[in-house]
């Protein structure tokens, strides 16, 4: 070994570790890819071991890699939550908040939340990671998720965003002038339907309920999306009936053009929670964001 590796060395290896890909790591750390490979070939001519194994499609650690990848986690948390404690002696907050949502809920923070956020905290930035996957977001290197009540993982700590959701079938008056309106769920079935595919990539099944009632529909229909706005915008176009929030769905509606059906099978369910690991100290950065929440409740 010709010298001791940098922190910023060994933090870069944990995150392309973490994250099984260099230009997701660099994007966590605000570096070029390049700049990132270079820093691993450097570390790994430091310590005379290959770390990582490289093709031009993936990249994993050798058992090297992967054993100190192991030993540096608890110990770069630990940092993480040493420098947190120092943080919180500030004034004012600073540095970087890294959020991970759905799209839904990305677009509900910056429509208030986000803007209040920075306007309040000039010291402050804000990563907004928005993808349908529901992530580790300790692992990945977020401070915080925002999801449906009903998605949230377990172990975490929770904050209400504003009240509760409600999703919501809807079509155009002209795809409804074409074919009776359903009055059931299983009326979908003689529908075109706007199918949502999963970050699985199985298409969603239909989630409804009445007075106690519930049922589940696997609808069937020629196009399949997986953002919301493009659904909104396909069912306006005349292209099927969708399936989606109603904070999403609201302006058209009131302009009437969309029609929302079964709107007696859509329940309201629990709405958008902020979360984050419990058990450490929480970063100044992600308490003075929750206070914004807190004032400026938003509404799925």
């Amino acid at each position: 070994m010709n010298s001791r590796p940098d922190l910023s060395d060994l933090s870069a290896l944990a995150a392309i570790v973490t994250h099984r890909s260099f230009r997701k790591a660099a994007d966590q750390l605000a570096v070029s890819p390049s700049t990132l490979s270079h820093t691993i070939r450097v570390l790994e001519a430091r310590l005379g071991v290959r770390l990582l194994n490289r093709t031009t499609r993936s990249v994993s650690p050798t058992e090297a890699g992967e054993q100190l990848v192991g030993r540096l986690q608890p110990l770069l948390r630990d940092l993480d939550q040493a420098l947190a404690e120092v943080d919180s002696f500030r004034d004012s907050p600073s540095g970087m908040l890294r959020i991970n949502a759905s799209e839904t809920a990305a677009r509900v923070l910056m429509a208030s939340a986000v803007p209040a956020f920075l306007q309040r905290h000039p010291l402050m930035s804000v990563d907004l990671v928005s993808e349908g996957q529901l992530v580790d977001i300790v692992a990945a290197g977020f401070d915080a998720g925002v999801r449906l009540g009903e998605a949230l993982p377990q172990d975490m700590v929770a904050v209400r965003i504003g009240g509760p959701a409600r999703f919501v079938a809807v079509a155009s008056p002209g795809y409804l002038s074409k074919r009776k309106k359903p009055k059931s769920p299983d009326d979908l079935r003689a529908h075109e339907c706007i199918r949502v595919r999963m970050p699985s990539g199985k298409p969603y099944r239909w989630e409804f309920a009445r007075r106690g009632q519930e049922l589940t529909v696997e609808v069937p229909g020629r196009l399949t999306l997986d953002q919301i706005g493009l659904m909104v915008e396909a069912a306006a176009d005349g292209l099927g009936i969708a399936y989606v929030p109603d904070h999403a769905a609201r302006p058209w509606l009131d302009d009437g053009r969309l029609v929302a059906v079964l709107a007696d099978w859509c329940p309201e369910i629990p709405g958008l929670f902020l979360y984050y690991p419990s058990g450490r100290l929480v970063p100044a950065g992600l308490r003075a964001f929750i206070e914004v929440l807190r004032e400026a409740p938003a509404r799925l």
